[in-house]
């Protein structure tokens, strides 16, 4: 699995982010607001909630007051923890017993698997926890224009 930013594991992260933010105030979010105040498909987000919640990563919650809150601390929650429950673990590719096993071919498989080893340990390096604190830097840094 090479990680490509899909518009799905953009979306689940934007909304992460949102959850986030309003978590710190104590607050659960349903995904009609968070559709409305990111732009974002509503039904597409149910998918992706659903998929977040089969993780781990999300809890819900019942009745009027009741949406979506993070189901661990910000800073538990890896990138890779997210990639996986959006675009699935990317299993190590099986070897076709049809094909001959080459040296070519081991050397290959052998190669891409240490590139997945690397980019795997790179997103379970990044927090939920260090986006959110490059967005609020990024929040700071931008001017707000009034009218």
């Amino acid at each position: 699995m090479l990680v490509e930013l899909s518009s799905r594991l953009e979306y689940a992260l934007v909304a992460l982010l949102e959850i986030a933010d309003r978590q710190a105030h104590g607050k659960p979010l349903k995904v009609n607001e968070i559709a409305a105040s990111q732009a974002l498909p509503e039904r597409y987000l149910d998918q992706i909630f659903t998929l977040l919640k089969r993780q781990g990563i999300l809890s819900s919650q019942r009745g009027m007051k009741g949406g979506y809150l993070l189901a661990r601390e910000m800073w538990q929650i890896t990138l890779l923890d997210v990639v996986i429950a959006i675009e699935g673990g990317g299993d190590r590719k099986k070897v076709d017993p049809a094909t001959p096993n080459t040296l070519e071919k081991t050397v290959i498989v052998e190669t891409f698997s240490g590139i997945k080893d690397s980019v795997n340990d790179i997103l379970k390096s990044y927090t939920l926890q260090d986006l959110a604190k490059t967005l609020e830097a990024q929040r700071q840094n931008s001017p707000m224009y009034y009218i």
